[in-house]
C-alpha cells in the first residue's frame, strides 16, 4: 500500500493543478513628472514591493500569479503578471 505524502506548503488544486502559494518580493518602478535638482533626481528609488499569490505560471520572462479562484469551476480572479526581471525573491509557503 502506498501513501500520499502530503506537502508541508500550501497549495490549491483546481481541476487536477496544484498551484503553490508564494511570497513575491519585487522591484516596482518610481515616476515624477514634475521638475527636480540634481540632489532630488539622485534621492530616488524604485520600491520594494511584497505580494502573495498562487503562481499560475513561471517562465523566462514573466511570473503569472493569481490570488482568487472559484471553487467549482477553473476560473482565476486578483491576476497579475511580473517581468522576471522585476522579481527579487520568490518564497513558497509553508502550511
Amino acid at each position: 500500500m502506498v501513501k500520499n505524502k502530503k506537502s508541508k506548503y500550501k497549495a490549491a488544486i483546481i481541476n487536477k493543478k496544484r498551484y503553490y502559494f508564494y511570497r513575491i518580493t519585487w522591484i516596482d518602478i518610481l515616476g515624477d513628472s514634475g521638475h527636480a535638482n540634481l540632489e532630488e533626481f539622485n534621492k530616488m528609488k524604485c520600491a520594494e514591493m511584497i505580494s502573495y499569490g498562487y503562481v499560475f505560471e513561471k517562465t523566462k520572462k514573466f511570473l503569472k500569479t493569481f490570488a482568487s479562484y472559484d471553487s467549482t469551476e477553473e476560473s482565476f480572479s486578483d491576476r497579475n503578471i511580473f517581468p522576471i526581471g522585476c522579481i527579487i525573491k520568490l518564497e513558497k509557503i509553508n502550511i
